[in-house]
């Protein structure tokens, strides 16, 4: 199996991107290109609530899309604006649940929401993009 790559993309607004398999291993990879990405754009400040989201995000792709991989993505469309998406196949949206009592579970999505400035999806006609967006302070 190819290795995935990441790359900055060269045109655009800057961003960062990576195709990973649908694995919970790929948890871990996900919040190192987050982390990478926020430090390359001085935004530091931001990388503990953008590793727990792409977390949370990646894990429900894990635990919900039905293809073998997924993608992150990391972008910047403003400067102190970034934006980190779970692109999978599912085209099942996602929702947010009130977990039971002792659940370990349904609460990925209240979390996001607890620390994105924004978040939502967009359908595409091959599945998803779940995104959260943060806001820094400008200091980069």
């Amino acid at each position: 199996m190819p290795q995935p790559t990441t790359r900055a993309r060269p045109t655009g607004c800057p961003g960062y991107s990576e195709a990973l398999p649908r694995k919970p291993e790929s948890v871990g990879r996900a919040r190192r290109l987050v982390r990478v990405a926020l430090a390359a754009w001085s935004l530091d400040e931001l990388a503990d609530d953008g590793a727990l989201i792409v977390s949370e995000l990646v894990s429900n792709a894990v635990r919900h899309a039905r293809s073998r991989s997924l993608r992150v993505t990391v972008i910047r469309p403003e400067s102190v604006r970034v934006r980190i998406g779970v692109v999978d196949k599912s085209k099942r949206l996602p929702e947010v649940r009130e977990p039971r009592e002792g659940a370990e579970s349904a609460r990925g999505l209240a979390l996001v929401g607890a620390l994105a400035k924004d978040w939502g999806t967009d359908r595409l006609p091959w599945g998803k993009r779940v995104w959260a967006e943060l806001h820094g302070e400008g200091r980069g």
